[in-house]
């Protein structure tokens, strides 16, 4: 069978319950390894029992996550938009598709790191870094933003537009060889026993993995440039009038969303600096494991973009949508399953990363009250990357702004006034919610389009 025909197959005649399951099980394999190492570093930073130097990983989360918005505006956009043409047999215009967004991913990272080395004194301050814990965090960014941010990148936009091809188990292995290395490299550059660099150790390990794991993908479609259709050519770029913003317009909803996130969790971080670097420190902690159902839901609808999109493009609205809702059940059946976990196991969860009472005490209680959120997002995701997938800019883009940046700070200040620190915590659970009604209102009309499309075309 060709890659053609396998790829046809994947797309079109697999029965819905195993072509979901050969996108996202690898998906999720790899990204779970991922979450591992982003553990990792919290985990053997907070060995050291320092809430500074954990609070200092913490401060750059917000920066490290707009390295994700810059792969998403160019990667989901690109995947999306190579899905469709495949959908449409054409082929030669999803080899443009990535390479375009290949290139463009590359300038966009190159530009932003430049920008982050600039402005460094002014964002870490603002995302919560004060005298205590500057030169650690700054230290920690240069690696990891500065340094590593390019590598970040491209390795997770090559993911997406190889998994949109159908190479999940490709895409899975790059992402889980960057994870292994990452945990393997962790405790020899972070712990006194080792080198001993602390916090700044586990940003060099984490930039480190993230240049294998860059290199993985690019030795990968060196050896198979004669049937994958991720082409890299530079010569690509002379169609970047025409695709380009097909590109930025599925991606960009993606891209702002992170954006906004990144605003957010820096308003919130700001917010509660105010009350300890231990309330700091037991906040990055929670955004740590909150990242397993939060990355499980990503995983999974990026895992079903190609499907969705493949079969949007092809007119079978059907299959598309089966495919959608058995992507959902999975994803809220994982996210209830860790909301119960964290709620009754909060304390020895945060307690897993540091031994300092008055972080595990805060850690706890936030994470109780932030769950609460995990199934609602676990919808919100998969509906949002459909929209992507179809094409559907502006329902996406909505959706996304409400989830993060239109809610968020004014809600911070409301709640914050009204339950000190701990109602912050509470400000997630409620865009969340405000989100998915948006969501369930845009698909139902979306769907009903589609179904008179459908019926007109018969």
């Amino acid at each position: 069978m060709t890659e053609a025909e396998k790829r046809t197959e994947i797309f079109e005649r697999m029965p819905v319950r195993h072509a979901v399951q050969k996108q996202i099980i690898p998906a999720v394999a790899g990204q779970m390894i991922a979450l591992i190492y982003n553990l990792a570093d919290t985990y053997f930073v907070g060995m050291l029992n320092d809430p500074n130097e954990t609070a200092a990983v913490t401060v750059v989360s917000s920066s490290f996550l707009m390295l994700t918005a810059i792969s998403n505006l160019f990667g989901v956009g690109g995947a999306s938009l190579l899905a469709r043409c495949l959908g449409q047999r054409d082929t030669e215009g999803a080899r443009r598709t990535a390479g375009i967004s290949f290139w463009w991913g590359m300038i966009g990272s190159c530009a932003f790191s430049a920008a982050f080395l600039a402005l460094a004194s002014p964002i870490l301050t603002l995302c919560g870094a004060d005298a205590d814990t500057y030169a650690l965090a700054f230290g920690y960014a240069k690696w990891t933003v500065v340094i590593g941010g390019p590598a970040t990148i491209l390795n997770t936009l090559l993911a997406n537009l190889i998994r949109a091809e159908g190479g999940a188990v490709a895409a899975a292995a790059g992402v889980s060889f960057g994870g292994l290395l990452n945990i393997a490299l962790d405790p020899l550059f972070v712990l006194p026993a080792f080198l001993g660099y602390g916090a700044v150790g586990a940003g060099a390990a984490t930039a480190l993995s993230n240049i294998a794991a860059m290199l993985f993908f690019l030795v990968y479609l060196l050896v198979r440039r004669r049937t994958t259709l991720v082409s890299l050519d530079v010569r690509h770029l002379r169609y970047t009038r025409v695709q380009l913003p097909r590109i930025l317009s599925v991606g960009l909803p993606s891209a702002v969303q992170y954006a906004l996130t990144v605003v957010a969790v820096s308003a919130q971080m700001h917010f509660v600096s105010a009350y300890g670097t231990a309330a700091i420190a037991g906040l990055g902690i929670v955004k740590k494991l909150d990242q397993l159902p939060l990355y499980f839901s990503m995983v999974v609808a990026n895992g079903l973009l190609p499907l969705l999109a493949y079969n949007y493009a092809a007119g079978n609205h059907r299959r598309r949508r089966d495919v959608f809702r058995l992507g959902c059940f999975v994803s809220v059946a994982f996210a209830l399953l860790c909301l119960v976990c964290y709620e009754l196991f909060a304390p020895a969860l945060v307690g897993l990363f540091i031994d300092d009472a008055a972080t595990q005490q805060y850690g706890a209680a936030f994470l109780r009250i932030m769950v609460t959120a995990m199934p609602l997002m676990a919808v919100c995701y998969p509906m949002i990357i459909q929209f992507q997938a179809m094409g559907k800019a502006k329902a996406s883009l909505v959706c996304s702004v409400l989830r993060k940046g239109v809610l968020d700070i004014p809600l911070l200040f409301l709640l914050d006034g009204l339950l000190p620190l701990y109602g912050c915590m509470m400000v997630q659970p409620i865009v969340d919610a405000v989100s998915l009604v948006a969501a369930v209102v845009f698909y139902l009309r979306i769907n009903r389009a589609a179904q008179a499309e459908s019926g007109a075309a018969s």
